[in-house]
């Protein structure tokens, strides 16, 4: 059956989460949002394509600073409200230059910085 994003499940603002995840590792490596269209794109190109929300247009990860997310899979969750991109990531994931956005966790109450930025 071939696939259709329309069928993907939208919230009121034509978005739906994305998580990106190493496909070697199985880190978490960031989450985004999609429309329809970048979720069109990304299976197109092989070259994950959000949307962004501030800037209100597409985002090919990547694209300016070279920290290139390539598509290995795509998938959904069972309710069709959230995608998993399995990727091979080039350079951090992290706009902080980090391998990925999920550095900070809370450990005895109080944060904890996982890991430093690359370079």
């Amino acid at each position: 059956m071939p696939f259709e994003p329309d069928t993907l499940v939208y919230n009121d603002a034509g978005l739906i989460p994305a998580i990106a995840q190493d496909c070697e590792t199985g880190e978490v490596l960031m989450m985004a949002w999609m429309n329809a269209e970048s979720v069109q794109r990304t299976l197109a190109t092989g070259r994950v394509t959000y949307w962004s929300r501030s800037r209100q247009a597409f985002w090919v990860k990547g694209e300016s600073s070279g920290h290139v997310q390539a598509l290995v899979e795509f998938r959904f969750d069972c309710d069709r409200d959230c995608v998993l991109v399995t990727v091979r990531q080039t350079g951090p994931a992290c706009h902080t230059n980090r391998r990925s956005c999920f550095y900070t966790a809370v450990r005895d109450g109080s944060e904890f910085e996982l890991m430093a930025p690359e370079g």
